[in-house]
């Protein structure tokens, strides 16, 4: 039996904090909570991104509520990515129960219902605020690493955005890139290369097929006008309350490669249009990305080295970044590295691929004297999770056994209703639903094609004219060149002249 009271002091110690703090629940102890040794995790520190885990089950989609509504009573914006689409509930206030009365009371905090300002957001035909960009926000090195270019492929789509660039070209979807890639190895060809240099038509053709691959994950919905401006992530409500923005995406589990898409391109965006922040009391803004395996089983190297860069400068911005998954070994070591805080649910041990696994978690963890560790994570009850973050000092906290609070919000999802009157309700809504069709590449080269196509057109209409008057004129040639080689003409043709001959001379009075 440990000591109970110098464990209750270790906790205290570790999980007070000077500033604001997320309270997560009630430290355990041989399985029994300690009444008011509360584990928290400080504000000062969600920036420098975090890991949610847990077997099917275990509680991870309310791990994920109980931070994000918090986050959001704190005045700090929060991003979900809803893949199961079980998150819609913090809209509402939680309907309250017994069992949640009970686990508060062990833990030895009051329990208050309350809910969360929502926007939902919506990369397919699911009801929201579209999200889209822009190929030209992309830029060619990122879209290039998305797809998986190869070097000479990465040079083309440099090119493409060059010229676009040069001509003044809007770039906007994936129709344009199709047309300027046709066009450059098609009309312009001749031009392109004086300027840019030769293109390779076989890389052209493969990049042209990458882009039906991307396509038939339904991207051609994500890129276009209006772009979602990622300010409208940072939004406060008129009680304080930070926005929490849900991305609906429960109709593109089997299209990870358009989730990573918008991944990549939201996080970029943000990088490069927020300021930099410096140390703060509290994030910017917070990420949450469900089913995070998604992501990273899908992704290409080139994307897996972009992303693992992202991770590492984001959080000079003031965003954190929040992993959700099965287990720590869906995400790669170089990001698993920088995840200060991690929550770890109940992880069962089916096969020895799991119990391996469980070992591996193990490790992602400090050191503790009251926990055995592996055995530990397989015998966690739903509820229940191991619990290390960073202090204000960026030390990480005592690894604490904890009973999670209820989340004050419902535990289920809206009706349709709800989600209905909650978009009726939006204030961006309209501003990003209306689809902008300017003119771009498409239109712009497809009527260079129809120019050079129509004077090619004038300019062998003249050929086949010019060349039916010279055959003309040398038909007439020959048909007179025919006469007069004829024998009989010649014979007329000097009985003419002796008679005009005769003719003049009796005029002149010349006796012949």
């Amino acid at each position: 039996m440990a000591d109970q009271q110098k464990f209750n002091d270790e906790m205290t110690q570790g999980y007070t904090f000077e500033g604001p703090a997320i309270t997560l629940g009630g430290a355990m102890l041989d399985g029994v909570t300690q009444t008011g040794t509360l584990v928290k995790v400080p504000m000062k520190t969600l920036n420098r991104h975090g890991l949610i885990s847990g077997s099917t089950g275990t509680g991870k989609t309310k791990s994920l509520q109980i931070l994000a509504e918090q986050l959001s009573q704190e005045g700090v914006p929060v991003l979900l990515m809803d893949v199961k689409g079980d998150l819609s509930g913090i809209a509402v206030p939680s309907d309250g129960h017994p069992k949640i009365d009970e686990r508060h009371e062990a833990i030895g905090i009051p329990f208050e219902a309350g809910d969360s300002p929502v926007e939902f957001l919506t990369l397919s035909e699911e009801p929201g605020v579209r999200l889209r960009a822009t190929l030209t926000e992309f830029g060619p090195v990122l879209f290039a690493r998305m797809l998986d270019l190869t070097e000479t492929q990465m040079g083309i789509m440099a090119v493409v955005f060059k010229y676009c660039d040069d001509y003044d070209i809007p770039l906007i979807d994936l129709n344009d890139l199709r047309k300027t890639l046709q066009y450059m190895t098609g009309e312009g060809k001749e031009d392109i290369q004086e300027v840019y240099g030769r293109l390779s038509t076989n890389s052209v053709s493969s990049i042209l097929r990458k882009l039906i691959a991307l396509e038939q994950q339904g991207a051609d919905r994500f890129f276009g006008e209006r772009s979602f401006d990622v300010q409208d992530l940072l939004r406060i409500n008129e009680r304080e309350k930070g926005v929490v923005s849900i991305v609906r995406l429960t109709d593109i589990q089997d299209k990870p490669m358009l989730f990573s898409t918008f991944m990549l391109q939201m996080m970029a965006e943000i990088y490069s249009t927020f300021p930099e922040e410096g140390d703060t009391d509290k994030p910017k803004l917070v990420i949450f990305i469900d089913e995070a395996h998604l992501v990273f089983n899908e992704a290409s190297d080139t994307l897996l080295d972009q992303l693992e860069i992202m991770v590492k400068l984001i959080r000079s911005k003031g965003v954190g970044l929040f992993f959700v998954t099965q287990n720590p070994v869906d995400i790669p070591d170089e990001v698993l590295s920088q995840l200060g805080f991690k929550l770890q649910h109940a992880l069962r041990a089916f096969t020895a691929k799991d119990r391996k696994a469980i070992k591996l978690a193990a490790q992602n963890f400090p050191e503790s004297t009251y926990y055995d560790v592996s055995e530990l994570l397989t015998q966690l009850g739903i509820g229940e999770a191991l619990v290390t973050a960073l202090n204000e000092k960026g030390i990480p906290t005592p690894l604490a056994h904890t009973m999670l609070r209820a989340p004050q919000s419902r535990m289920d999802v809206l009706t349709q209703r709800e989600i209905d009157q909650i978009l009726d309700r939006s204030d961006i809504k309209d501003i990003y639903n209306e689809t902008i069709n300017r003119e771009s590449a498409e239109e712009l080269l497809q009527a260079k094609i129809d120019k050079a196509r129509l004077t090619k057109e004038k300019e062998r209409k003249q050929a086949e004219l010019e060349k039916i008057k010279r055959t003309s004129r040398r038909n007439q040639k020959t048909v007179i060149e025919q006469i007069m080689n004829n024998s009989t003409t010649r014979q007329i043709g000097r009985t003419v002249a002796r008679e005009l001959t005769r003719g003049l001379l009796s005029v002149l009075g010349v006796k012949k």
